[in-house]
Formats: structure tokens, sequence, C-alpha cells
């Protein structure tokens, strides 16, 4: 009889030895003609209106120094020509969409099966807390093959930070590859609202605003700003932000879930309440530019969205980020496990799918579509850099314009810091530019807004529903009379109704 153990390891091996790589072609292909798959289906949930579409206009041609890019078809059809292409393998995507980090996990739990998923960054330390996805394969990570556009390509910050942030002892990156990020602030009316107002998440509460500044409906934001108003005067004080260990303290701070904080939250959201125009999840842009409100908590890339829309009117806003602090966000991609389900066929498939989307002129179509920055910043490609400049670079005859640095994104170990300085028009550096690519000092008050744990999260929800609907003990005496009437009412209703299809049913 023979070893188990062995049997074990000359399985994987089987399974491992499935795609090899052509040293002669840089082609994956199968072992044996007989193993090939004639399709890989591949599962992909992603957040809506998230990826290039096609069908863009010539005149939406994007002409940079190194090449011209146009979406003439979907990224769907294009990543699954490319591969068949590169790999010779047919590949099927089914594609799906999510509305918000919940709605992905409800479906999860409810049996819906995908292989690849795109959460956001504590979605993503969730679903690892609870061992739902599949590491990143060695491969993907080989940095010497030429169609591994993430590894490649991706900037060395946003890479130190999957590289050093995680939950349980596991770094983000091991599962995780990023697809777009911002920070949180506040997109605003200069005509109403100065830098120096919007500069702090105490707007939200200012009464000098009464009913003319949204927030976010959603209780994660919303915390984040609670704290940033509660300890505004600690955060921002020059021994704490000259503390050798800052950084670690920020975090610290600002994911504070004591007791003790949720209930000087829930108050102060409860002021809030009182004062915002709106809890909105997407109507606040539209809001700023018809002139509802003169200031937005946003989402940086919603915030380039709100300013290009305006200034298509005449109206000119501005983005600012508070000085307390700033949340930075991600969405990445990852491997489902149930999904996958140590396919390596579905595996090779999945990580290919990230790469394509990865690859330069393919991650400024999409940031083109969408209206977010992505996490590549190219490696040795120009092409994102070029796109930058792009956007926000001054014409040559512009005379009032500044420099701004973004080598802390661009910038390899080793390479000049000028080599990445965009010549802007000096407006941009508080409005689009400042929110795509955020300033070096604002990047330095960031912070991750870690993932709740269960005992947090159902203390963190009951202070959200007294705030969104009610305070449940101190509904009176008289309001759970009445809510129990109706109820009872009800129930009454339905044994009617109930009682008279029953008679229905007999007459037939």
């Amino acid at each position: 009889m023979r070893n188990l153990w062995i049997d074990r390891v000359l399985t994987l091996s089987l399974a491992a030895g499935i795609l090899l790589t052509s040293a002669a072609s840089g082609r994956t292909v199968l072992a044996e003609e007989d193993d090939r798959p004639e399709k890989v289906v591949l599962r992909v949930c992603n957040w809506e209106e998230y990826i290039d579409l096609g069908d863009w206009d010539e005149e939406e041609t994007i002409e940079l120094p190194s090449a011209d890019i146009i979406g003439e078809n979907s990224m769907i059809q294009d990543f699954e020509e490319w591969y068949y292409d590169t790999y010779g393998i047919e590949v099927e995507v089914e594609y799906s969409t999510f509305g918000s980090n919940e709605d992905l996990y409800n479906t999860l739990t409810l049996g819906d099966v995908y292989d690849l998923i795109c959460p956001s960054e504590y979605m993503i330390m969730k679903l690892m807390e609870e061992k739902q996805l599949v590491p990143l394969s060695e491969e993907f990570f080989d940095t010497e093959d030429e169609n591994n556009y993430y590894s490649r390509g991706v900037s060395p910050f946003i890479k130190n930070i999957f590289d050093t942030k995680g939950i349980d002892g596991e770094m983000w990156g091991k599962y995780a590859a990023g697809y777009m990020w911002g920070v949180t602030g506040f997109v605003y009316n200069p005509e109403e609202v100065t830098q120096e107002q919007a500069s702090s998440w105490k707007l939200l509460s200012d009464p000098d605003f009464k009913r003319r500044v949204t927030v976010k409906d959603s209780v994660r934001e919303c915390y984040f700003a609670a704290v940033g108003a509660l300890k505004s005067d600690l955060l921002t004080s020059e021994e704490f932000k000259n503390a050798p260990d800052y950084a670690q303290r920020l975090e610290e701070e600002m994911n504070d879930t004591s007791p003790g904080m949720i209930a000087q939250v829930q108050e102060y959201l409860k002021t809030v309440k009182d004062n915002v125009y709106s809890f909105e999840s997407d109507a606040g842009k539209a809001d700023m530019i018809t002139g509802k409100v003169v200031a937005n908590y946003q989402w940086s890339g919603d915030g380039v969205y709100t300013m290009d829309q305006a200034d298509e009117d005449d109206l000119e806003l501005a983005f600012t980020v508070p000085l307390e602090s700033t949340d930075i966000y991600f969405d990445g991609w990852v491997l489902y496990k149930k999904g996958i389900e140590e396919d390596p066929a579905k595996q090779h498939a999945a990580e290919a799918f990230i790469n394509f989307n990865s690859r330069p002129d393919n991650a400024i179509r999409n940031m083109y579509y969408i209206g977010y920055t992505s996490v590549l910043s190219g490696g040795d490609d120009p092409l994102i850099f070029e796109y930058a400049d792009y956007n926000y670079g001054a014409e040559e005859d512009e005379e009032d314009t500044e420099d701004y640095d973004l080598s802390y994104f661009f910038a390899e170990d080793g390479e000049e810091s000028g080599e990445y300085v965009i010549t802007a028009p000096a407006d941009q550096v508080n409005r689009q530019l400042s929110a795509a690519y955020p300033p070096e000092d604002v990047i330095g008050r960031s912070c991750i807004m870690t993932h709740f744990d269960e005992q947090q999260t159902a203390q963190i929800n009951r202070m959200w529903i007294n705030i969104r609907c009610m305070s449940i003990d101190k509904v009176p005496v008289w309001g759970w009379i009445l809510t129990a009437a109706a109820l009872a009412g009800m129930g009454v209703m339905m044994g009617k109704r109930i009682r008279m299809m029953r008679r229905i049913k007999k007459k037939h």
C-alpha cells in the first residue's frame, strides 16, 4: 500500500504541471495535448461600471507621446482574445457586478460562486480572516515574465502598503492585487466654503453650513469622519504630528472602536444628521453641480468626476483633505476559494485577467472610463505617467503654474525624484490633480481603516441603526404599543387573506 503523503505530493505535482511555460515562445501551454481544456470559464464579479466597456468615439483617442490609446471593444472581449493569442487556450468570461462590499459578501454567503472578485481593503481583510481566499501563485510575482504586468508595474508606494499591511500575520499582497485607490475628503465650492473650513471633518457639524453639506450613507466612512472630528485637537497638535511613531499612533487613534468612542461617535453623528442636507450614496455629485449643497464628503475618484462635470457648466469646485487624517482606500482582485477549487487552469486565467487589466494601456483605458486612479505606475513603461501629465499638465504657454512631484508614486528605488514632476496649472494643485494623486503631505496623514471584528461590527451596526433610524432604547412606551397594534392588525389581515385563498382553492 502506497504512502498517502506520497500520493498527495504526486497529485499536487500533476496539477501544478498542467500549465507550463515554454521558454522558446514565452507562452503557457498544456503539458499534454490530451490535458488541454476545451475552454476555461472564468467567473468575475466587479463593481458596477468599474471596467472599460469600449465603444469609444474616434475623438476620444488619447494621444500620448509613446502611443495612442482607444477602447474599441470591451475589456472583457479584448482579454478573451488576448488570452487565446497568448496562451492558446480559449477562455469565456462570465462577468457580474455588485453595488457595495456588503452586497458582494451577501451573494457569497447565499452561495453564489465566482473565481475572481474585486472587494475593498476591509472586505479583503474579512475574507482573508474567514479563509475564503486562495493565495496568488508564485508565478504571478515573477517579474521576469513579460506578461506579468501587475508585478512589473505596480506602484512602489502601493506595493509597500500591500506588503506591510495584513491580518492574522498574513499580508494583503499574498492574496490581493490592487486595482484602484484613493483617499477621502471634501469637494467644495470655494465661493461658499474656504479651504480652511473644508480642511476639517468638523465641517459636517458646522452650524454655519446647516443643510448645505452632504455625507456618505456608509457606516465606515461616517465613523472615520466622526473620529477625526472628535479627536481633532489631538490629531492636529504638533506634539502628536511630530511623534516618531506618528503613523502607527494615527492608525490606532482612527481605528478606535472602544465602547466609549462608539458612544461618542453616536452622539456626534446625531448632531451631523441634524446638520447635513442628506446622507447619500451617489446623489452628492449632482447636488454639488446643481448648487443644492456647497460641500460633499467624497471619495477622491468621485471627486474628480464631480469637478470634471462642474467644469462643463463653468462651475469651479475644489477638493481638499482634512488635516486630522484621511482614509486611504483600495479595491483589489482576489481569488475566491470556492470558485478556484485548486484548479490551476482557472487560477491561471484569473491571474492573467489581473495582468491584462494591469497592462499600462489597459490601466489607462480603465482609468479613463471609471475616473478613479489605478494602483499601477507602469514600471519601465512611461504611458501611465504620460497620461497623468496629459490630464493635468499645463499648456506650454501657461504662466501661472506649479511643479507637482509624483515621485512617491512612480519612482522605483534608485531613481531620481525629479523624473516624475508635472508642471501643472496652479489651480490644479487643489483640484483634480490633488484628488487623483494626493500630495505627499496628504499621504503622510493617511491611514487604513481596518476590518471590524464580529463584536465591533455588531456594536457599530447598532450605533448606525440608532443614527439612521431611531434610538431603539429611547422609543416611548406608546410607540411600542402603536407598533404592536400595527403588527397585530397586519396579522389579522393576513389571516383573513389566507382563509379567503383557501376557500377559493376549495371551490376550484
